[in-house]
Parts: C-alpha cells; structure tokens; sequence
C-alpha cells in the first residue's frame, strides 16, 4: 500500500468509528432513559400493591367481628 491509500483508509476508519461511537452513545441513552422509566413504573407499582394491601387489611378487618374477651 502506498501512503496515499493508507491516509485513506485511515481517514475511512477515523469516520466509522466516530459513527460507531455515536451509534454507542445514543444507544446508552437509551438503555438509561429506559432503565429510569422502569424504576418509575416499579415504584408505581409498589405504591399501588401497598395500597391493595392496606385496603385488605381494612376490608378484612371490618368483615370480622371483634374478638370478645371469654
């Protein structure tokens, strides 16, 4: 290979990387904005399964009667 096609090639590799990490980059973006989505909608979760769960202790609690001493 003369250097004429060495610099070009090496000009050729120096853009597809830059692309490449580009391509990366957007691509982190992503997986963290997805990650934070699901940490939001795991905590939506939680918060609504808690209120299930206080609503069956309640529920549960009024449908029984009271214990009456012997």
């Amino acid at each position: 290979m003369n250097r004429s096609q060495i610099e070009t090639r090496l000009a050729a590799l120096q853009q597809e990387f830059a692309s490449g990490q580009r391509l990366l980059a957007e691509h982190e973006s992503k997986i963290t904005a997805v990650r934070e989505q699901l940490l939001r909608i795991n905590g939506a979760m939680r918060m609504l399964q808690e209120l299930l769960d206080q609503d069956a202790g309640g529920s549960q609690s009024a449908a029984q009667p009271p214990d009456t001493p012997p």
